[in-house]
């Protein structure tokens, strides 16, 4: 009997150990828990935008990373040790196991660094994304056009300004970035409006070849995705919101003709109709997508449409409401 109640004794006190733990750990990560936009700094070379969703259920910590560019990545494993919270971001590609290390937040700001392998990467800093829930507008001012469709006054290239393939054509703006077979074709010119938008209804129209691939991006940080990426991928495709939200089950990507988007974002939530059919129906965008401009969500910012990847893609009748004041 006494080495029966010693031994649940010892089973108890670890069950107990375990739980304590457990509890710990949660209280640990709670103060990391949440969404936030981060900025990572290189040692040299300009800031750019990344985004980390991080979550925890029954004491496991789980979560998503959106990087530089493309589709988000897991987290593939996270821990809490001495304030620092320890993640691997998974399918990061070849090469050394990419992970974060971030300090407990300060006055609501995290801090830390990217890590490929031992080698130290760019440094890290974040503060909690904004909820940007807002409830729509009752009125909206009548459509304006973005595009005179003579020149480019009102849009400026960005990325690679020397490498500029927009022009002003026909009453369209046009990308005249063809694909070469057996050239690259990657690294033209992106292009942006000067002005920059809150929340807004925007009618756009797009012809985007056959392979071609393009995006429109709305406050310069939420992907529509244009064109195809080859179509494993549905996320990717024509009318998706990038990597978040798919095109409805079953729709055609439509390429080399006219379409039609119409988008209204309030806040963090969009509705997309595609030539009158609803393709997304008022959905919240977690975070940046690949590409953004800046992590900065709770600011405006300019429509800004691809011009980096290939495709002699035209758009035309570009026009803009915003709420009445």
């Amino acid at each position: 009997m006494k080495s029966k109640s010693l031994f649940g004794f010892t089973l108890l006190s670890a069950v107990i150990a375990s739980a304590l733990a457990s509890t710990v750990a949660a209280q640990d990560a709670k103060e990391f828990l949440g969404r936030w936009d981060i900025t990572a700094t290189p040692a040299s070379g300009k800031p750019y935008p990344q985004w980390m969703e991080l979550t925890e259920h029954d004491g496991r910590l789980d979560g998503r990373v959106q990087p530089r560019g493309g589709a988000w990545r897991p987290i593939a494993g996270a821990n809490i040790a001495a304030g620092k919270l320890i993640m691997a971001v998974g399918e990061a590609g070849p090469g050394s196991a990419l992970t974060w290390e971030l300090t407990s937040p300060s006055s609501g700001r995290l801090t830390g660094v990217e890590k490929r392998g031992d080698t130290r990467g760019p440094g890290l800093t974040g503060v909690k994304a904004p909820l940007l829930d807002r409830v729509a507008p009752k009125e909206w001012t009548d459509p304006q056009p973005l595009l005179n469709g003579k020149d480019l006054s009102g849009w400026q290239p960005i990325g690679n300004v020397e490498n500029n393939r927009w022009v002003a054509r026909g009453g369209e703006l046009v990308n005249d970035n063809p694909e070469v077979p057996g050239q690259a074709t990657h690294g033209a010119a992106n292009i942006m409006t000067i002005p920059k938008f809150q929340d807004f209804k925007l009618h756009i129209e797009v012809n985007c070849p056959e392979g071609g691939n393009s995006g429109i991006y709305l406050r310069g940080r939420y992907e529509l995705q244009v064109g195809t990426e080859g179509g494993k991928i549905p996320s990717h495709e024509m009318g998706a919101i990038y990597s978040y939200y798919p095109p409805p089950e079953g729709s055609a990507l439509g390429l080399g003709r006219w379409t039609a988007f119409d988008v209204t974002l309030v806040g963090r939530h969009v509705t997309v109709l595609r030539d009158g059919r609803m393709y997304h129906d008022n959905v919240e965008i977690p975070g940046p997508t690949g590409g953004a401009l800046d992590s900065k969500e709770a600011e405006p910012g300019p429509f800004y449409l691809q011009g980096d990847h290939h495709g002699v893609i035209a758009y035309r009748n570009i026009t803009i409401s915003v709420p009445k004041s």
